[in-house]
């Protein structure tokens, strides 16, 4: 045998064995450099970290916005899928499934609530990082605080740091621009880091152990953008919610059972960032860290459709009430938005991410009710047909470059030869433009009541909004569940 083949040989063998590299180099690249050190202190201490008032009531308006998500998501098929699983394998029975009467392990229940969450296109959604972080976060710390009995204090506290952490992996990954080259799920990157950091605070996690719930969902990152392709919303539940939820409440039981892991996921030999993107800057994930508070930019959805068509269905309103016209008054609609967002909702097959049809629905309704948004028969509905043929889109290169902002502008055509233009610039629910408290509880109560009933969602509505003083979430399980 060669000299040069022996030594590849050699080689292999050390690495198969584990012991390619000397002892020393192992433990000087596995010790925590400052990035690593300052979030996963900062991931510690977030359980007994007092939050800026705004920050509380904004949590509190994305949890009940997600449980209203959830609750709502029942009845749709991602959502009938998600609870025939946990009825299929319901064993442990510790965790609550939102909006039905059963009961779950933490794992099972993190994965289904989120799968619930994101049944449609109803939940927050976080445009700087090109994620959804409430439909896997508000799931994975519901489900931890459940296991571990903590009240709501705490889960406040972790849902915020759940949206801190998880964006921020995106973010510095390059977001939108990074989905598209790589094709990998931005969506599902947030959520699992988001997530494992949420689960980790419930838990208690020490810093170390933060470290390690770091390192785990950096092991656990997957998606490709290829949920686009899914018709159903079926993977699309799964890939932004119900496995990154699941994901992270595992990386946290395990771990406070005894689980170790690398202490600096984030450099050194064959680290996540060198993975997924060598390019990127590690202090993207502390940038501003303690001082912008990502739950504070997350947009809450004022209409239950895909994000890319609020702002044409805000146009429409801010036209109508500024000039009332009738469906059969309108010639002819042209809306223009991004090049990405227009592709995402042309003509979509789902009543919820069909631009063409949902303007047509406005037209008609004078508004875009969840209803209206999920009755797929009525995309054959003559009327709806005859609208949506006069609505005619146009990809813009030029509203492109003021993305993550999704502008559209929007111009009706009324007989007589009256045109209407509205540019919306900032949609209702982001926040540039936020919804008040009065709306998203309104958003909230229409999306819970038909399934857990007025009275019931009321309380619920009331509890969420006074979060800060429950003592135990497991408290909130009747008022959760469908009897």
């Amino acid at each position: 045998m060669s000299p040069t083949r022996r030594a590849v040989l050699k080689t292999a063998s050390a690495i198969l064995s584990g012991t390619a590299f000397p002892a020393s180099h192992l433990r000087a690249a596995n010790t925590p450099g400052p990035v690593i050190l300052k979030l996963g202190n900062y991931m510690a201490e977030a359980a007994g970290r007092a939050l800026p008032e705004e920050v509380i009531e904004k949590t509190k308006h994305h949890i009940l916005d997600t449980l209203a998500a959830m609750v709502s998501g029942a009845e749709l098929p991602p959502g009938r899928v998600a609870l025939a699983m946990a009825k299929a394998h319901a064993g442990e029975k510790t965790a609550t499934i939102v909006g039905s009467n059963l009961l779950c392990g933490p794992i099972e229940a993190a994965m289904v609530n989120g799968m619930l969450a994101h049944s449609d296109e109803t939940d927050d959604s976080h445009a700087p990082s090109q994620s959804h972080p409430g439909c896997s976060i508000v799931p994975a710390a519901l489900a931890a605080s459940e296991q571990f009995g903590t009240g709501g204090k705490r889960m406040l506290r972790a849902v915020a740091l759940g949206y801190d952490v998880g964006t921020r992996v995106t973010m510095t990954l390059g977001a939108l621009s990074y989905q598209m080259e790589s094709h990998h799920s931005a969506h599902s990157i947030a959520g699992d880091f988001g997530s494992a950091a949420a689960a980790g605070c419930v838990a208690g996690l020490n810093p170390q152990q933060m470290r390690w719930i770091v390192d785990y969902a950096a092991q656990q990152a997957a998606g490709i953008a290829a949920w686009q392709r899914d018709t159903e919303h079926i993977e699309k539940s799964l890939v932004f919610a119900g496995f990154p939820a699941r994901n992270g409440v595992t990386a946290a039981l395990l771990i406070q059972l005894g689980g170790t892991g690398v202490d600096d996921i984030m450099a050194g030999a064959d680290n996540f960032l060198m993975a997924f993107n060598p390019k990127a800057d590690p202090d993207g994930l502390i940038e501003k860290l303690g001082e912008r508070y990502e739950v504070t930019r997350t947009n809450i959805k004022k209409w239950t459709v895909g994000s890319p068509i609020q702002a044409p269905l805000d146009a429409v309103e801010a036209m109508r009430k500024k000039h009332p016209f009738e469906a059969d008054q309108v010639q002819k609609v042209v809306v223009r938005m991004g090049t990405n967002d227009a592709n995402t909702v042309n003509n979509r097959e789902m009543p919820d991410i069909s631009l063409q049809h949902m303007v047509a629905v406005m037209i008609l309704d004078k508004t875009a009710s969840f209803a209206a948004a999920h009755d797929k028969p009525r995309m054959q509905d003559a009327a709806v047909l005859r609208q949506r043929a006069k609505v005619q889109l146009i990809a813009d290169e030029a509203l492109d470059k003021l993305h993550p902002a999704r502008v559209s502008i929007v111009e009706v055509t009324l007989a007589g030869g009256t045109k209407l233009t509205e540019r919306v610039e900032a949609v209702r629910g982001t926040a540039e433009n936020p919804m008040t408290r009065e709306e998203v509880v309104s958003k909230a109560r229409d999306l819970m009541s038909p399934r857990l009933g007025p009275a019931k969602s009321g309380q619920l509505i009331d509890k969420i909004l006074a979060l800060d003083t429950v003592p135990d979430m497991r408290q909130l399980r009747p008022l959760l569940q469908r009897g």
